[in-house]
């Protein structure tokens, strides 16, 4: 496996393992409409402050946010390139599996069609 290749996987194993976590998906919807302190995220979500860091954590390896401190404060975003790959990856798996069921329904009327003929 080339470099590129397992930088892909990697960076599609760390997005898919932090959107596993309902209050990860949250954060994200709630970063889509505007930036927010980790503080306020805390808040919204009803959980501690060092359970939000690392929550932030998370997305922010996986490439989904991105955070910037300014005093005191530490100001989250989504990152620039938020689900382009996994987007793209999902796609390439939709496709694949809407050919195979395609294929699946061209063997059942043929199927159905030698019954009736047969």
């Amino acid at each position: 496996m080339n470099q590129m290749v397992q930088y892909q996987t990697a960076r599609l194993d760390a997005s898919f393992a932090a959107l596993s976590d309902a209050t990860r998906r949250g954060v994200l919807e709630r970063l889509g409409r505007s930036e927010a302190s980790i503080t306020e995220l805390a808040d919204r979500f009803r959980i501690s402050l060092t359970g939000m860091k690392k929550h932030v954590g998370v997305l922010e390896r996986a490439g989904l946010v991105t955070t910037e401190k300014v005093g005191r404060v530490r100001t989250c975003r989504l990152g620039p390139h938020a689900f382009e790959e996994e987007a793209a990856w999902i796609e390439g798996r939709r496709r694949l599996w809407a050919a195979r069921f395609d294929a699946l329904d061209q063997v059942v009327e043929q199927l159905k069609q030698e019954t009736v003929d047969g």
